[in-house]
């Protein structure tokens, strides 16, 4: 891999560390979200941005959760400055709609955190608040992988146009997943079917919750499929660490399915419920990690100091 002209190869790779530290806290924050709604207790801070009217309240019960959720949000913020001062005095392809990319959807889930309080956790604002979480963790996630490649890249275009459609649509699908199932989730429909593959004996239902349950199964099973797709080409046509990363997501969409199975036919315990979340959300951004890792191959990209 030749190195970038004018760019410093050590500062670049920092700065993909940082926006990786980023990418990391960032997922803590929502998979603890995910368990403070889980656990029943979203609403334990009816308040925002203070808990209970004050700042710093008595930990005691969900109001625990409810604040590590958003102590964890707080100390994203300064990462997610550093990111954007720090990406600013680089140059590579794209980095300004990126970068204002990565403050404007952390900006977004800040107020919609805060709506979702104001709406009492209602169905439509946690897929608001989760969609936005995981489109502002993958940002993060294609800047890092951008920026470490442009720092070294090769002039030699290797990745296929066949493997970035087939990881593009397996990451949207899985992507499109995650979001009906935090509204399945939300508003109550996680036991609106309890057989398999159908709902209640029939294929076609009828029910506002058997409908989005139904859904949820249906885009889960597309996504399945666009998996194993993307697996079979990647495995002929990909490079060796996009074979990695997309053999990973496919691994994660399979165990995504099984606890799918077991919290329908467990009855949702809690701690699968969870796995169930933060699985779907490192399966998403799994995929996203092999499209981009793809896409920068397929065009190569250079970068300099400012």
């Amino acid at each position: 891999m030749a190195r970038a002209a004018g760019l410093d190869w050590c500062s670049v790779k920092n700065f993909a560390r940082l926006c990786a530290a980023a990418a990391v806290v960032a997922f803590g924050a929502a998979v603890m979200g995910s368990w403070t709604r889980i656990n029943g207790a979203g609403m334990s801070c009816p308040d925002w941005p203070t808990c209970l009217g004050v700042w710093v309240p008595s930990l005691a019960g969900g109001t625990l959760w409810e604040w590590s959720h958003r102590l964890l949000v707080l100390c994203e913020a300064p990462l997610v400055a550093a990111v954007v001062a720090a990406g600013w005095r680089m140059r590579f392809p794209a980095r300004l709609p990126l970068l204002g990319l990565v403050a404007a959807l952390f900006g977004a889930q800040v107020f919609l955190g805060a709506a979702t309080v104001h709406e009492s956790n209602s169905p439509m604002s946690v897929v608001l608040h989760w969609g936005t979480a995981m489109a502002f963790i993958a940002t993060l996630t294609v800047v890092a992988i951008l920026a470490y490649e442009a720092g070294a890249a090769s002039d030699e275009r290797r990745g296929s146009r066949l493997v970035l459609a087939a990881l593009s649509v397996t990451a949207l699908l899985a992507f499109a997943t995650m979001c009906v199932g935090a509204y399945v989730s939300s508003s109550g429909a996680g036991l609106a079917c309890l057989s398999i593959p159908g709902c209640a004996g029939q294929v076609i239902v009828y029910g506002s919750g058997q409908f989005v349950q139904m859904l949820h199964r249906t885009i889960a099973g597309a996504t399945l499929l666009s998996g194993a797709a993307a697996l079979a080409v990647t495995l002929v046509r990909g490079s060796v660490r996009v074979r990695w990363a997309c053999g990973l997501g496919a691994s994660l969409l399979f165990g995504q399915i099984v606890l799918g199975l077991l919290n329908v036919s467990l009855h949702l315990p809690m701690l699968l419920r969870e796995a169930h979340a933060a699985n779907a959300a490192a399966t998403f951004l799994a995929f996203v990690a092999a499209t981009a890792l793809t896409a920068t191959e397929r065009f190569p990209m250079r970068a300099t100091a400012l």
